[in-house]
């Protein structure tokens, strides 16, 4: 792992860096307290799909963690986004997800599809990732929280099931299409968000995937309106749910 930039804002020092893995550079990002020193919680997020480790819903996120309980957060960006090249497969499923959504159509099979695609490829690398961080003196082997809706629901269940250093999970926005398996491996306790008029995810799917995880300690939480629409207040549950959790 290598520091390529730093820089401060409102007592959140933010680190972009760049890990060399088998799959090549995997571009991610760090925020801590500012003059952040030992070991902390660590909590990974994963973005949405179509989005990036720093969109701005990511930053504030990771912003209010770190500021306000002190954590550790660490983004990267997915196969496909941000900072790292499309491939061709890429290119003609987020094509057609596109061409589909605008005329109405059922999304679920290929967001299934782009999810199972990514996968294979995702879970070692969040594992390798994690590895690096908390060799980190500002981090450390600290307890480890996942934070992830939507596509980055999808992706961090087979990586929740496969990595026993996490301990909780906010998960959501996102079906049973591709992840069920994994998902009645996690166990740690699970914040689940749901849309109740979701366009993208229809609402028997999220809730089948809520209904599957094994957690003895779950909680559904469910609102009205649309994917994008999650209320701000889920965010103050967020925090409250890893630092109950994780420290």
């Amino acid at each position: 792992m290598r520091f390529t930039s730093q820089t401060s804002s409102a007592g959140v020092t933010e680190q972009l860096f760049t890990l060399t893995s088998t799959f090549g550079e995997i571009p991610g990002v760090l925020w801590t307290p500012d003059a952040a020193t030992g070991t902390r919680p660590l909590i990974l997020m994963g973005h949405g799909g179509g989005q990036h480790k720093q969109a701005p819903g990511m930053v504030a996120r990771a912003h209010r963690f770190a500021a306000e309980c002190g954590f550790a957060v660490a983004a990267v960006d997915a196969p496909g986004h941000g900072d790292r090249t499309k491939t061709e497969e890429h290119n003609r499923i987020i094509t057609e997800l596109r061409t589909r959504a605008q005329s109405g159509g059922d999304v679920t099979p290929l967001v299934a599809a782009f999810h199972t695609l990514l996968t294979d490829q995702t879970v070692p690398e969040w594992r390798a990732v994690l590895d690096a961080l908390q060799q980190l003196d500002h981090v450390g082997p600290g307890p480890v929280g996942y934070w992830g809706l939507s596509m980055g629901c999808g992706l961090g269940v087979p990586f929740i099931a496969a990595e026993p250093r996490i301990r909780a999970a906010v998960l959501g926005l996102n079906g049973a299409e591709t992840s069920a398996e994994a998902a009645a491996q996690i166990t740690v306790p699970v914040e689940f968000l749901v849309q109740w008029d979701d366009e993208m995810v229809p609402r028997a799917a999220s809730l089948a995937l809520f209904d599957v995880i094994a957690s003895p300690e779950k909680t559904l939480h469910a609102n009205p309106g649309k994917h994008g629409d999650v209320p701000m207040f889920e965010l103050d549950s967020s925090l409250r749910f890893f630092t109950r959790h994780l420290t």
